[in-house]
C-alpha cells in the first residue's frame, strides 16, 4: 500500500477508548491516493470503512458546542 510514516488513533481523554477514527501519513501523495482509491468502503470486521483525506479543522464560533469545562490545551494554567 505504501510507506506509513505516523499513524495515530484519536482517543477520548476521559475514557482513553477510542472514538473510531484515526490519522495515517505515508511518505508520498501518491500512496496516500492509492490508499483511498483501494480501502474506502471496505468491509473489515463487518462494518463499512470510510477512507478520505483529511482536511484543516474548521474554526467554530466561541460557544459553539456548549461548555464542558475543563480547559482548552492553550489555556491551561501554568505553574
Amino acid at each position: 500500500m505504501g510507506e506509513i510514516t505516523e499513524a495515530v488513533i484519536i482517543t477520548d481523554r476521559m475514557s482513553g477508548r477510542s472514538k473510531g477514527f484515526g490519522f495515517v501519513t505515508f511518505a508520498n501523495e501518491a500512496d496516500a491516493e492509492k490508499a483511498v482509491a483501494e480501502m474506502n468502503g471496505k468491509d473489515i470486521e463487518g462494518r463499512k470503512i470510510v477512507v478520505n483525506v483529511a482536511r484543516p479543522r474548521e474554526e467554530r464560533p466561541a460557544g459553539a458546542g456548549g461548555f464542558r469545562g475543563g480547559f482548552r490545551r492553550d489555556d491551561r494554567p501554568r505553574f
